[in-house]
């Protein structure tokens, strides 16, 4: 053997193996070897590395954690980062000296075991089965397309490049899809933290994409006399999924008119619905967001439903026919359905008429009669406006409408003689609302969210106007003719809904 000259300066020793031929002749091995004492006082040897300047530094951090493992003591983050680095038999010679605890040495294990971990604190936590698996086996698609199998192997380019391969091609995935895959291993890092199996996530800094470039599975809203006409080609169509055409009828018009999901109306029972206070309840074991909802149901409906469900057991499902449970396919039902209405699955936009559209549906015809936003929101139980604002599409046909209540802004005289009227030539303006640019498009009555004048356009509307009527709701009269004392009035009025202007008397 061989020992350093650095011995007595060092709490170790290294040494390279040394051995006689058959000539007697002794030789040295290629290997480095060090030597020094665990917690415990016990001699305990390594292998090293070929350069000894580098199995010298090994020598140095076994000490370091030696000292930490007597002290009681976690390694600080420098030392951290370096036992994620360390192969795994070495680790496990550490593990079992006892030189790391149980959640250090839990760091040696494959990938594929922690991830198995995972699941269960999903599963733990309240996850449903299907979400558990759903994000583990989307972290475990890209632990194996980038071959990694321990945590040391994790890095955010080869994540972010095997991502990209799957995006490749006409058949690649969607941006959504490649956000749902990094979201997951995201979380399954986090998790390795949170749980002390690693340090800090290599993927922390990993952006999604911007998923409204790559657009796959857009949904479209009904129209009501869609919907009306996939009622009733339901209600009179053969069996479908076990379920007769009166059940998927109710099925869809329950959709429509309360915005459940497909797997939330799968997991109703008969006790779910209280008809008598026309409501129907989502436990939080099945709703997306984990919490228990209560959601109102139409008068007309709860009649529909208490005719259905008479006679039948509380715990019964109620959707699902002769098989007694709803399929899973619901995306198939409707669209058989659909297609029997003679409507199309997908418009011309290349957006579908799916099973989740009619959840679009009950959205879009919320924002439709009104309903204030955060009032669609609790509806929908939607954790983020912007998700709610997704789903609030134009009704065929409203935007036009919209568009047909503006003022029209025509001119009824040429431009030159406009501007005189207007006063731009320097002359006076002359009265009448005509002068103005003609009547507001024949509409008497406006609503408009707020009006504000610049001093000129004040001044001349203030001269022209015999008199203004605002609607009673604003309790507020912006200006007339009739009391010109600005400190009486607001000079900024908000929320006009109604202004009507009348000829002066001559």
């Amino acid at each position: 053997m061989d020992s350093s000259t650095d011995r007595e300066k060092e709490p170790f020793r290294l040494w390279k193996l040394t051995y006689k031929d058959r000539r007697g002749k002794a030789h040295r091995l290629g290997k480095w070897w060090l030597e020094t004492k665990d917690h415990l006082s016990i001699v305990r040897r390594f292998p090293g590395l070929s350069e000894k300047a580098q199995t010298k530094a090994l020598a140095r951090q076994i000490v370091r954690l030696v000292a930490c493992r007597m002290t009681g003591e976690q390694p600080g983050p420098d030392l951290t980062r370096w036992l994620e680095q360390v192969p795994p038999k070495l680790l496990s010679r550490f593990a079992e000296i006892g030189l790391l605890d149980g959640s250090r040495a839990a760091g040696m294990k494959p990938l594929r075991e922690h991830l198995a971990d995972f699941r269960q604190s999903l599963l733990d936590k309240g996850d449903t089965a299907k979400q558990a698996r759903e994000v583990t086996t989307r972290a475990g698609k890209v632990l194996d397309g980038c071959g990694f199998t321990v945590w040391s192997q994790i890095r955010a380019d080869r994540v972010a490049s095997y991502l990209a391969r799957l995006r490749e091609g006409g058949n690649g995935i969607s941006a959504q899809t490649s956000n749902f895959y990094l979201q997951a291993m995201k979380q399954f890092c986090r998790w390795m933290v949170q749980n002390r199996r690693a340090s800090e996530s290599p993927l922390m800094h990993l952006k999604g994409l911007n998923v409204k470039t790559d657009r796959r599975h857009d949904h479209v809203q009904l129209e009501v006399d869609e919907v009306r006409r996939l009622l009733a080609t339901a209600a009179a169509g053969p069996d479908r999924e076990g379920m007769t055409g009166a059940e998927r009828r109710l099925l869809y018009k329950l959709a429509v008119e309360s915005g459940l999901r497909a797997n939330e109306l799968r997991t109703l029972t008969i006790g779910s619905f209280d008809l008598s206070a026309c409501t129907v309840t989502v436990q939080a074991g099945y709703s997306k967001h984990r919490r228990e909802d209560t959601l109102p149901l139409r008068r007309e409906t709860a009649g529909e439903l208490r005719a259905f469900l008479a006679g039948r057991a509380m715990g019964a499902k109620v959707f699902g026919g002769k098989w007694k449970r709803l399929t899973g396919q619901t995306a198939q039902i409707v669209r058989e359905d659909l297609a029997a209405a003679g409507i199309d699955y997908r418009d011309t936009a290349g957006r579908f008429r799916d099973f989740h559209a009619l959840r679009h549906t009950c959205g879009s015809w919320l924002a439709a009669c009104a309903v204030p936003l955060t009032t669609i929101k609790e509806i929908m139980r939607h954790g983020d406006l912007r998700v709610t604002s997704r789903y609030a599409h134009s009704l065929r046909g409203q935007g036009a409408r919209a568009i047909e209540g503006l003022p029209d802004l025509s001119l009824s005289k040429p431009e030159s003689e406009q501007a005189k009227a207007t006063g731009t030539d320097g002359k006076s303006v002359e009265n009448g609302p005509e002068k103005l640019g003609g009547k507001l498009g024949g509409i008497e009555r406006v609503s408009v969210p707020s009006v504000r004048f610049g001093a000129q356009n004040e001044g001349a509307a203030m001269q022209t106007a015999g008199s203004a009527e605002v609607a009673e709701n604003t309790g507020k009269t912006a200006f007339s003719a009739d009391n010109p004392d600005r400190s009486r009035r607001d000079s900024n009025p908000r929320n006009l809904a109604v202004v009507r202007f009348s000829r002066p008397s001559p």
